[in-house]
């Protein structure tokens, strides 16, 4: 995922205010130290300052940059993940679930648990980083689901209304769960049986 948005809708400013341009290893090191500070003290305890004595930065360039705590956590979840869903590269649906599944999977056993984990607490605690991070996932969910759908549509393939939803909702939850909760690894026997006897079924509505 890439950082997006302006200055206002919490993403960062594109200019220092001074005429010269950003730095942007410093943006890297504020954005890595908030991370590295996420997973060690947890949302609750992250402060602006700590992230400045970590980054080396001024916690007035930081503020420049991110409105608030939960925008500037936002944009180190961004940072972090920047890759793309697959493109559809089958006429069949199944094939193009297993490989978006695969995908979906490989990217949440990326993330570490201790950063999951302080997410999930941070969204809980504080409606702004929750706000943030739905804008995310919204955003993310329709890059995900949208070609593979509206291909399968397409060609004539019956869903659910609200398919796109559906997958975004139940995917991404069985997977954290078997990450996790479970502890098990996302092979293909996982993967299989999450798209043949979990999403195809929800999905078509049989």
């Amino acid at each position: 995922m890439n950082a997006s948005g302006g200055p206002g809708a919490g993403g960062p400013d594109k200019s220092s205010g001074t005429g010269r341009p950003r730095d942007a290893s410093r943006d890297v090191a504020i954005l890595e130290a908030t991370l590295s500070l996420l997973v060690e003290v947890g949302y609750e305890h992250l402060s602006m300052e700590a992230v400045a004595g970590r980054s080396r930065a001024a916690k007035t360039t930081i503020y420049r940059r991110y409105r608030d705590k939960a925008a500037l956590v936002a944009a180190a979840v961004e940072h972090r993940s920047h890759a793309t869903p697959p493109e559809p590269a089958a006429d069949d649906l199944r094939e193009n679930l297993l490989a978006l599944v695969a995908w979906l999977a490989g990217q949440i056993a990326e993330q570490e648990i201790g950063l999951l984990g302080a997410l999930f607490a941070g969204m809980r605690s504080d409606p702004r980083l929750a706000e943030e991070m739905r804008r995310i996932l919204r955003r993310d969910e329709a890059a995900m689901t949208d070609q593979p759908l509206r291909k399968a549509i397409g060609r004539g393939e019956h869903l659910v209304p609200g398919a796109a939803e559906l997958f975004a909702e139940v995917a991404p939850a069985v997977i954290v769960h078997r990450v996790v909760v479970a502890g098990e690894p996302c092979d293909q026997r996982f993967v299989e049986h999450l798209v043949d006897d979990i999403l195809l079924p929800l999905l078509r509505g049989r």
